[in-house]
């Protein structure tokens, strides 16, 4: 959170299984199949140098273990890709609106990963 200024922010991480994701997929976006992250924002935006409370991070861990194994990276790394997503998605960023959007919001998951990966 740091890496974009939020350090004096919070936010809530879950961690639920497949059924649980499902079923709130299904409730707050329409959806009836499970997935790997839902973000739900508590803010309207952000004003710089204010403390917020940014929201909350979903995580379904069966999930993320079957996508460590397809992309062949350790577990913990694709949970840090999907918390780095998921927090993208509370700041404002939105990979479905365009393929500008999605561009942007990859290339950002790309820096923070990197920047973080420096840190170990």
């Amino acid at each position: 959170m740091q890496l974009l200024g939020l350090q004096t922010s919070e936010l809530s991480i879950l961690f639920v299984g497949n059924r649980r994701m499902r079923d709130l997929n299904y409730r707050y976006r329409g959806l009836d199949k499970t997935t790997d992250v839902l973000s739900f924002p508590l803010t309207g935006g952000l004003t710089a140098g204010v403390p917020a409370l940014l929201g909350d991070i979903v995580v379904c861990i069966p999930k993320a273990l079957l996508q460590a194994q397809e992309y062949n990276v350790l577990f913990y790394e694709e949970v840090l890709r999907l918390l780095i997503h998921g927090l993208l998605h509370l700041v404002g960023y939105d990979h479905e609106k365009s393929p500008y959007q999605r561009a942007r919001m990859e290339k950002k998951e790309r820096e923070l990963l990197d920047a973080i990966a420096e840190m170990d």
